[in-house]
């Protein structure tokens, strides 16, 4: 296939679209993955690359996905470093993107893991929580409506492939009442009374974190049914959401039956 080495190309738009509007994301139902381990990730949960752009001169991993995909019969243009650059979010781009669907892994009929994001709008950490949910096997995540994209780049990336193994999903705050019927809600606060270990994540539960800045909002207090907090020492600026969110699953995950 000929080198793309137009910025006009209607494959490069839409690509250069889908990393900087979410906007675009939504009214295309698709998101731009860059990188061999995210798109490999994506493959082997069962996703469908639109079509793939890359660097002729790349990296081994690189080229040996490549030639997988378009062996499977799957589109793969190679493009400039120009446009590269131009359809990267990196500083220093990997050399790869594809094009795939939104995903949207199935939600579990009877929730019982659940957590809830209020207006956390910094795109790494959400990422980084989503990664953290992924691995302290949470069934759901329900970003509020004052959330970062959960599809924005830094994000997808921070979640290293979180997106494909468990459901993200931006909802109103009705929608998300709605899922924690029957739920024991517990709202991460610094004026929490009960310490965060020793709350009980035995039975079904929502967890809900707020953002660092500005902690959580009055739809999330007025859901939650008990406020915990995570003992700090003396002196200390507070946790970030990310690493907040981090301690408490994981100790849910430490609590849950075997």
């Amino acid at each position: 296939m000929d080198t793309i080495t137009s910025l006009q190309n209607t494959k490069v738009k839409l690509v250069h679209a889908l990393q900087n509007r979410a906007k675009s994301r939504r009214k295309e139902a698709k998101i731009a993955l860059e990188g061999t381990r995210l798109i490999r990730d994506a493959i082997e949960r069962g996703y469908v690359p639109e079509f793939v752009l890359y660097l002729e001169e790349q990296d081994n991993a690189s080229v040996e996905l490549v030639a997988s995909l378009q062996n499977s019969g799957f589109e793969a243009a190679p493009v400039t470093d120009e446009i590269m650059r131009h359809i990267s979010d990196t500083q220093q781009p990997q050399g790869i993107i594809a094009v795939f669907p939104l995903p949207h892994p199935p939600l579990p009929r009877t929730l019982e893991r659940v957590l809830i994001l209020d207006a956390v709008r910094d795109p790494g950490n959400v990422g980084t929580i989503l990664r953290a949910a992924a691995a302290a096997n949470i069934q759901a995540v329900f970003l509020s409506p004052d959330c970062v994209d959960a599809y924005n780049p830094k994000t997808l990336r921070g979640g290293m492939g979180a997106h494909f193994r468990i459901p993200v999903i931006e909802a109103s705050w009705s929608s998300i009442a709605k899922h924690c019927d029957g739920l024991a809600v517990y709202l991460a606060a610094g004026d929490g009374d009960t310490r965060y270990d020793a709350a009980d994540w035995s039975l079904a539960w929502a967890l809900i974190v707020g953002s660092e800045a500005h902690g959580a909002g009055d739809n999330a207090d007025q859901l939650a049914h008990h406020r915990i907090f995570i003992p700090l020492a003396a002196d200390t600026e507070s946790l970030n959401a990310a690493m907040a969110a981090s301690v408490i699953l994981f100790e849910a995950q430490r609590q849950a039956p075997k």
